[in-house]
C-alpha cells in the first residue's frame, strides 16, 4: 500500500507511529513470559502498518480497554485495537472489524440461571472488566441485574469468586479458561453479543486518516495476514470478520 505523505504525518506527527495496545484481552495480545515483550495478532497489525507508513513504532502498552481507549482519545497513542462501541464512536473512527468474538456468560454449576434471560433480574450481580465492550453494552442492555465492575477483564472471574456474584460475563474464551482452572463453573448455551474487534483513530486526525485505516484492514484481511496471524498464535474461538 501506498500512503500519501499527509496521511503519514497525521499518524504520526511525532516521526513514530505509537500504537495502544491492550493485554486486557489476551486474545489479541499477551506478553511474553520470558521476554516480557507483547505479542499477537494486535502487534502483528500494528508492526505491519508501520511497515506501510515507514515509520518506526513504538507499542504503548495497557492492561484495559478503557486506558487503550483513552491514550487514543487523548492522543497519547496515534492508533490502536478496539471492541466497536457507540460510546467509544464519540472520539474514535472505527474501521470495519478484523477479527469477531464472542460474548459469554458464567455462573456456577449449582446456578439457577439457565439462559441469558435468566440474567437480567434484580437478585444478580454480573461482574464485568471495567470499560470492556461488554460492559459498556451491558450497561445499555441490563435494566434490572447490578453490574459490579473488575478492575481488568482478565480478573472478572476472580471478582465474580471472590465477591460471590452471581453471573460473570467476558470474552468466551478467557473466561472458559479461567472456569477450568477454578472447577465447579459452566458457561450458558449462548453468546449474549458477538464483539466486533477493529483498529480505530482519534476523530481529530481527520477522515483521510480514518479511511487510510480502513483500507489497511480491508488489505489484511483480505490477503490472509490477519487468519494467518490467528492461526500462528493458536487463537481458537475468534473468526475473521467478513470484507466491509
Amino acid at each position: 500500500m501506498n500512503f500519501d505523505p499527509a496521511v503519514v504525518k497525521a499518524f504520526a506527527p511525532t516521526g513514530t507511529l505509537r500504537a495502544s495496545i491492550n493485554l486486557g484481552n489476551p486474545i489479541l495480545a499477551n506478553r511474553d513470559a520470558a521476554s516480557g515483550e507483547p505479542f499477537g495478532v494486535s502487534v502483528d497489525l500494528a508492526r505491519a502498518f508501520a511497515q506501510h507508513l515507514d515509520v518506526p513504532l513504538e507499542l504503548v502498552v495497557f492492561d484495559a480497554a478503557g486506558k487503550s481507549v483513552e491514550a487514543v482519545s487523548d492522543e497519547r497513542a496515534d492508533f490502536g485495537f478496539f471492541a466497536v462501541d457507540p460510546k467509544r464512536g464519540e472520539t474514535i473512527a472505527f474501521t470495519a472489524p478484523y477479527v469477531l468474538i464472542e460474548g459469554f456468560y458464567l455462573v456456577r454449576n449449582d446456578s439457577p440461571v439457565r439462559t441469558n434471560a435468566d440474567v437480567d433480574q434484580p437478585h444478580n450481580r454480573v461482574a464485568v472488566g471495567n470499560g470492556s465492550a461488554y460492559d459498556l453494552f451491558l450497561t445499555r442492555e441490563l435494566k434490572q441485574a447490578q453490574i459490579v465492575r473488575a478492575p481488568t477483564s482478565p480478573t472478572v472471574v476472580q471478582t465474580f469468586l471472590e465477591q460471590g456474584l452471581e453471573v460473570a460475563a467476558g470474552v468466551k474464551q478467557q473466561i472458559e479458561a479461567d472456569a477450568a482452572k477454578a472447577g465447579g463453573l459452566r458457561l450458558l448455551d449462548e453468546r449474549f453479543m458477538v464483539i466486533r474487534q477493529a483498529m480505530g483513530v482519534a476523530k481529530r486526525r481527520g477522515p483521510q486518516a480514518a479511511a487510510a485505516l480502513g483500507a489497511f484492514v480491508e488489505t489484511m484481511k483480505a490477503s490472509g495476514f490477519v487468519a494467518e496471524a490467528l492461526e500462528r498464535h493458536a487463537i481458537a474461538g475468534a473468526s475473521v470478520a467478513p470484507a466491509a
